[in-house]
């Protein structure tokens, strides 16, 4: 994998090409601060050089296929099909479009397995969300399948077993406790709906600024959220005031949080949640089920097993573990069975079982090698703040650190004067650089203008950048990759 990458994919003419070289890649290279803006502005010199893109963001060729595929046998002039996993998520899709939009759709079974939404064409964009939001999705290889009219090389029953056995492991629970996705996404969706069936009329609560679509599905598909986007201990008073005077529905953080790399106050969120009966879920993507133990203080955690249980970069799949020692365990259980379908991809299964059994060696490695970075960089004079749980509320994330676990992979950097200095240092990095995380060769993104292009002010008055830089590590070599970090700054002005 790293052979593959050792010309950093980074020059002009890397545009638009899969990260890693793979038809299911999950990334692709922008390697220019204006790329990425023109990719947001959908600048058709960027998109058209497009080959492939974060899966749940930017439609594959192969599902694009499958959806012109559906809308040959479905569609009427004036109409636009998308094809989903299973009738259940259709049906779920049609019920978000008409409340979003008014419009009205229909759910045709293209095979056993796919589903198609049938809705008026201006209700592309609209399905487009849900496709984005919800994370369940078709993915490349069961389109890349249902195309060629191919029956899949496994059943995916003995992949599928062997995942939830290694997270169970890592999580020290049953088996029976791990539930599987294809996307991590995907679980927590599942989960909201799941706490809904529960408390359907409650507001839930998002402690910390989360990764995007988890306060999307939040905002769009439920009755209200509580936002606290800083998480800290004046925000947990203001949670408690909140739970003390409604029900709640459930609160959802990141630990520790993505981009900015603080790690909530699990222990007293506990004691809140056992107070005034509201279930937690903390998504542990950036400790990888590795580096720190949350399940004690939480009833979910769920990971996007794309990042680094995955490492390579060419597969989505995600995870839910219950925590069947907590109050009231029983009956999500039974709400999140209620919710539930196996939607993970069999050919897929495959792929994530292979590469991941080398996890645990992988992201200790790269906790050794992103530790090196972030003390290199943190006194460097160009850099104005490295986010990094080492550095930010350390004591939160100590609390949960497993012995043997490190601060991760992911880390983010505020350059000083961020306005010139941050797309100049950008474009100088000689690393792969394209949106995910968590991938087994180091890459780097500038977030905020990915993630929250269309509503930059309101992320900065939450205390996130817009030239916040983030960096995922991985596994070259520590001095060969903080040689590269240091080019790129040196070539900014003193």
């Amino acid at each position: 994998m790293l052979k593959d990458l050792d010309r950093p994919l980074s020059q002009a003419d890397d545009l638009g090409r899969p990260i890693p070289p793979s038809p299911h890649a999950v990334s692709v290279c922008l390697p220019t601060w204006a790329d990425n803006v023109g990719y947001e502005q959908a600048d058709p010199r960027v998109i058209g050089r497009m080959q492939c893109g974060y899966p749940r963001f930017f439609l594959h060729p192969s599902v694009v296929r499958l959806f012109q595929k559906c809308e040959a046998k479905f569609a009427r002039p004036g109409e636009c099909c998308f094809a989903f996993p299973s009738r259940r998520v259709a049906e779920r899709c049609v019920e978000f479009v008409r409340k979003e939009k008014g419009l009205q759709g229909t759910v045709e079974a293209f095979d056993q397995r796919i589903f198609s939404v049938r809705m008026p064409a201006e209700a592309r964009d609209v399905v487009k969300v849900y496709w984005q939001h919800t994370g369940q999705i078709v993915s490349s290889r069961m389109a890349e399948r249902v195309l060629a009219d191919r029956t899949p090389e496994t059943d995916g029953a003995a992949e599928k077993q062997a995942i939830r056995a290694r997270l169970a492991g890592l999580m020290r629970v049953d088996p029976a406790d791990v539930w599987l996705f294809p996307s991590g996404m995907a679980a927590i969706e599942t989960a909201f709906r799941a706490f809904r069936r529960l408390r359907p009329a409650a507001k839930s609560v998002q402690f910390g600024f989360p990764y995007v679509d988890s306060l999307k599905i939040q905002e769009r598909c439920g009755v209200g959220v509580h936002f606290f986007p800083r998480g800290d201990s004046q925000e947990l008073q203001e949670l408690a005031k909140a739970a003390a005077a409604e029900p709640l529905l459930g609160l959802f953080c990141e630990f520790p949080g993505n981009p900015l790399l603080a790690s909530p106050d699990l222990g007293h969120i506990d004691k809140l949640s056992r107070k005034y009966d509201f279930p937690v879920l903390v998504d542990d993507t950036l400790g990888a089920l590795i580096n720190v133990d949350v399940l004690p203080t939480a009833d979910l955690v769920s990971c996007s097993l794309t990042k680094f249980f995955s490492g390579a970069g060419d597969v989505m799949a995600g995870s839910l573990v219950i925590n069947s020692r907590r109050p009231g365990a029983g009956r999500l259980r039974d709400a999140l069975a209620a919710e539930y379908e196996d939607l993970l991809d069999e050919e897929d299964a495959a792929v994530l079982e292979r590469n991941s059994r080398d996890c645990i060696e992988r992201v200790r490695r790269i906790n050794q090698t992103a530790e090196r970075l972030c003390d290199t960089l943190q006194a460097h004079p160009a850099i104005e703040r490295i986010d990094y749980p080492k550095y930010r509320t350390p004591e939160n994330y100590r609390a949960c650190r497993r012995p043997e676990g490190g601060y991760g992979g992911l880390c983010s950097i505020l350059l000083r004067n961020p306005e010139s200095n941050a797309p100049a240092f950008f474009d100088a990095l000689a690393i792969a650089k394209g949106p995910n995380l968590g991938t087994n060769f180091s890459l780097c993104c500038p977030y905020t203008i990915l993630a929250h292009f269309n509503e930059l002010d309101f992320v900065e008055r939450c205390g996130i950048s817009r030239h916040l830089l983030r960096v995922s590590i991985g596994l070259e070599d520590p001095d060969w990759l903080i040689a590269r970090f240091l080019d790129a700054l040196s070539s900014l002005p003193a």
